[in-house]
């Protein structure tokens, strides 16, 4: 029992150091600022994929596109490098973040299941915008084969893999229920409470949490509808199954009413993107700083 006590102190003292670590690192300036950047590169990224695809719903032009064609897009614009320089900057610092919020926790999610899936979450946002870093560092290198998000490739890797289908299945079935738990989010509102809810005024409290509602809803549904191809891929061993936003926004428009059903999730997605660029203002960036 003493030995078993022992060991629960020195993981507690660990947990400590970890948090304080992690308050020390989001309150250098610099980080701060670093990470707020990354909040606005996402919303902007988010942003052109949802206008793009509102204007393929209106036959105005367009295109399905998922974050790697938007940060195309944002490259062949006037003054693009220059604009991609930001985005990657803010890639980076979003990155970081996701491995910050995973490693030290300093949003005291915990270690209880909802807390490690948060946290496993977190993990795989660094790793999915530590890619889209490396997309952008491409284009801004001249290097612009190969940047393809890969969703194909990866799943025929593991399809391939002793018990391959089974672990496609799983990752495809975390993927629907993430997608699911930002429809949750939609309907909560629970995001808010990251939010510094003291400095803003009713006004933006209520713009701020519409649009993030709008927005969590409609990612959550094209979450949904990746998570549901990856597991077609693993009922049906074909890794051809799997599609990435851009396949989820083309298969929206194929479907009855697409035109509408496409409108609405493209409009969301824009809604997202502004959320995001709001949270680059008014996040918390610990659990205790209002």
């Amino acid at each position: 029992m003493a030995a078993a006590e022992q060991v629960k102190d020195q993981a507690a003292q660990v947990a400590h150091n970890a948090a304080n670590v992690a308050q020390r690192t989001v309150d250098n300036p610099w980080v701060e600022r670093l990470i707020r950047l990354g909040y606005v590169a996402r919303g902007v990224l988010y942003a052109v994929v949802g206008v793009l695809a509102v204007q393929l719903a209106l036959g105005a032009g367009g295109a399905a596109t998922d974050k790697n064609g938007a940060i195309g897009t944002i490259g062949a614009q006037p003054f693009g490098r220059f604009l991609l320089i930001v985005i990657a900057i803010g890639l980076l610092g979003y990155s970081m973040w996701g491995v910050i919020r995973a490693i030290m926790d300093p949003l005291h999610r915990g270690t209880d299941a909802k807390g490690i899936a948060q946290r496993i979450g977190y993990m795989v946002s660094a790793l999915s915008y530590g890619g889209l870093f490396l997309v952008t560092m491409h284009y801004l290198t001249g290097q612009q084969g190969g940047q393809g998000s890969g969703q194909q490739e990866w799943t025929a890797a593991l399809l391939h893999q002793p018990f391959g289908p089974l672990l496609v299945g799983a990752i495809g079935v975390i993927g629907m229920a993430g997608g699911l738990g930002q429809l949750f989010q939609a309907f909560t509102a629970d995001f808010k409470k990251d939010w510094k809810l003291g400095q803003m005024s009713e006004g933006e409290k209520k713009v701020a949490i519409a649009v993030g509602r709008f927005g969590l809803a409609a990612r959550g549904v094209v979450f949904v509808m990746l998570g549901f191809f990856v597991l077609q891929a693993a009922l049906h061993v074909d890794p051809n199954q799997t599609k990435g936003m851009d396949g989820a926004l083309a298969t929206l428009a194929q479907q009855p009413f697409g035109p509408l059903l496409l409108g609405v999730v493209a409009l969301g997605l824009v809604a997202f993107g502004i959320y995001s660029i709001l949270c680059g203002r008014w996040i918390r960036l610990d659990s205790e700083r209002l």
